[in-house]
Parts: structure tokens; sequence; C-alpha cells
């Protein structure tokens, strides 16, 4: 398949508005007393808001009032008397639909450009979904043996690990069990981003150092995720990628998941991202606009290609959108 560029967003501060309707059904408030092991699907957005400390008791019921006088849904009577805002709405909303993000009440502190974790109704992240959908119809198919994508580009500081990381999370929030593999053993970051222990990871697994329980670590703020950083840097990455763990590994990740992401090193610094890409059965290829060389880009193409790994498309970051490769 010939691949498409599609812009995915900058890992800059880069702000969009946020357009979300405050709907909810207009059923009572339930008694928030008993019943908080009941699962937020089962839960109206009075007992959500209450539960999170946002309105008390004696606020839902004015609104209840207010609703039923108007015949309005329980968020817009909510809005209307000023006791929350469309932030307060969205992460009530997210709690009922089961769509995980980190909301501005829950207090957990994570890296800005973990967009999607938490502007998830960003202009930007709506291009993260559109890349997850455009994926989802190009290569995921669990019943093809299609889990897995290793995420390539052709030297440093082109947003691979920004791109993965985050289309990680956007798997994740459609319910698919994810798994983010962080395989790049020179410069890793995704211990960075999700702020985790890299002392053992990706590179004690091929060394038979580990195990998988002791390296996988689940996202709490993030239903579905669970990252593999890449462990200590090792003086023989390419070695240890020759060695049968990381088959073995793959081949658990790919029954254990629904979705597994895997971040490499840039190809300037040898042939690890080749090696994994191979590995995996396909790659999506990335590039940053005024940055990526484009005789570097279409290199890197060629020799996937000629490796017989299936390149399903790739990813220019920072608009605007240009095609980078036939």
């Amino acid at each position: 398949m010939s691949t498409d560029a599609t812009a995915s967003p900058p890992p800059a501060d880069n702000t969009a508005s946020t357009v979300v309707a405050a709907g909810d059904s207009a059923s009572p408030l339930m008694p928030v007393q008993g019943r908080s092991a009941r699962s937020s699907i089962d839960r109206s957005l009075g007992v959500i808001l209450v539960d999170s400390g946002v309105i008390t008791i004696e606020d839902a019921q004015r609104v209840i009032n207010l609703q039923r006088e108007q015949k309005v849904p329980f968020g817009e009577a909510a809005l209307q008397l000023g006791l929350v805002t469309q932030a307060d709405i969205r992460d009530a909303l997210s709690h009922q639909y089961q769509y995980s993000y980190v909301s501005r009440t829950s207090g957990q502190q994570i890296n800005p450009e973990l967009v999607a974790a938490y502007k998830p109704f960003s202009h930007e992240v709506d291009k993260l979904r559109a890349i997850r959908s455009q994926l989802m119809l190009r290569w995921f198919d669990k019943e093809l043996g299609h889990a897995m994508l290793a995420v390539v580009g052709a030297d440093r500081a082109e947003g691979g690990s920004y791109l993965v990381a985050n289309l990680a999370i956007v798997f994740a929030q459609m319910g698919e069990r994810t798994l983010l593999i962080d395989a790049d053993m020179r410069t890793p970051r995704q211990h960075e981003l999700f702020k985790l222990n890299n002392q053992l990871g990706f590179s004690s697994l091929l060394a038979g150092r580990a195990d998988v329980a002791q390296v996988v670590s689940p996202i709490s703020y993030i239903d579905n995720l669970a990252v593999l950083p890449a462990g200590p840097t090792p003086p023989n990455p390419q070695e240890l990628l020759n060695r049968p763990t990381l088959t073995n590994l793959l081949e658990w990740a790919g029954l254990a998941y629904d979705i597994v992401l895997i971040d490499t090193s840039s190809l300037s610094v040898g042939a690890d991202a080749m090696m994994v890409a191979a590995k995996a059965g396909a790659a999506l290829a990335v590039a940053r606009a005024n940055g990526t060389k484009l005789r570097a880009f279409q290199g890197m193409i060629v020799d996937l290609k000629r490796s017989g790994i299936n390149v399903v498309g790739s990813v220019l970051n920072d608009p605007p959108l240009i095609d980078v490769a036939s």
C-alpha cells in the first residue's frame, strides 16, 4: 500500500478551542449513599457530579427542580444555574461513557506532551483519532494477526515518541487493550512521558534479566493502557534484538493485547528500528515538516519495503499537510 501523509499535532504548546454539547437524560438524581461501587455507566450525571465534589446534594436538588420546570437535560440546567462549567460536564460524561482521561479535578500531574490524556476534545487529538481510524482500516485486525505496529523515523527529533504515546492513549480510550513498548534502547523517552521507573524494561527482558510481570506498567489514569519502558541502555542493542526473546515477547504481546505500538530509535543511529519493524510486521513512518530531509525519508521507505516490511502509512508532524512519500 502506498503511504499517505497525515498531519499529527505538534508537541509544542498548541492550544485549541473545545466545543462539546452538555446533554444528559432527564432522570432524577438518585441517592449517593451506597452507589459508589456501581459502575459509572449506571449513574446519572448528577450523581457523578455529586460524587466528584463538584456540586452538593442541595445543589443537585436545585438543578432537578429547574430541570423539571423547563424540561431540559440535567447538565443544561446545572449550567443555567452557574453551578458547573462545560469542563465539569465533560468530566462527568467521560465517567458515564467510560472514556478515561485526566480531568481538571483529578489532581493527576502528567507530562504536557500527552495531549490525548488531558485535552481529548482538542483539535490536536481529533487529528490523532483520524490517524487511529486510518490505522484501523489499513492494518489492525486481530483475526489476521495484525496487532503490532512499529513507529519509525529517519532521524531524531521527528516526534515519533510523542506520536506513538498519544496514539496508544487514543487506542486505549476506544476500549482496545493497548500495550506501548519502548524499543528505543539508545535514547528512550516513554518512561519520561509516563513517569515510570526505568531500572528494568525492554532491554532487561531481551537479556533475560526480568519477566513481563516486573516491567509492564498499567497506566492508572488511562484504562486499557500499559507501557513497557526501554530499561537500562545496553552496550549491544542490535545483538539483543537478534535474540529469540524478542520474538517470544512480541508473540506474547500479540496474544495478550489488542493493539501493540512500538517506539523505535531513529534509523540514523543504527538498524535497530528496521529489525524491530521486521518482527512487528508493519511500520508507520514519521517525519517532521521543515526538519526531515526528503532524501533520508524516501531512503527509509525504500529500505523498509525492500526488507519486506509493510509500510501502512506516514505521518507528518507539524502541519501544513503535504505529501512526503508515494
